[in-house]
């Protein structure tokens, strides 16, 4: 299993980007995902997440990036975004892609819920 995660970047606060998490070796659809950061000097933490394909609501996210963050899918490419609007100065940082190889009726927000990472990109927000 890989996970390929591009899209990130530098972009001035209140600007996008949009981070691609292509998967090669499993279908992702089958699997619950997440979008984790982690900042220099901090603690990985989640960003937020989609359930499997069927599993009820699809997503769910960290409170500070509601309204602000979407995930989507596109099962032809085998591939999952996180689409980051009205970005912040406190979003800097490298972002990771994983794939969850249990399915947890909760909300799966830790990083010890996620089996398969990837190899995380770097936005940088500028103020």
């Amino acid at each position: 299993v890989q996970l390929q995660a591009s899209g990130g970047g530098s972009v001035q606060a209140g600007g996008s980007l949009r981070l691609s998490c292509a998967a090669s070796g499993l279908t992702l659809s089958r699997y619950s995902m997440g979008w984790f950061r982690q900042a220099p000097g901090m603690e990985r933490e989640f960003v937020g997440a989609m359930r499997r394909s069927g599993s009820g609501s699809g997503q769910y996210y960290k409170d500070s990036v509601k309204g602000r963050f979407a995930i989507s899918r596109d099962s032809a490419k085998n591939t999952v975004y996180l689409q980051m609007n009205s970005l912040k100065f406190e979003d800097t940082a490298v972002y990771f892609c994983a794939v969850a190889e249990r399915h947890l009726a909760g909300l799966m927000t830790r990083v010890a819920d996620y089996s398969y990472w990837g190899q995380g990109t770097q936005v940088t927000v500028s103020s």
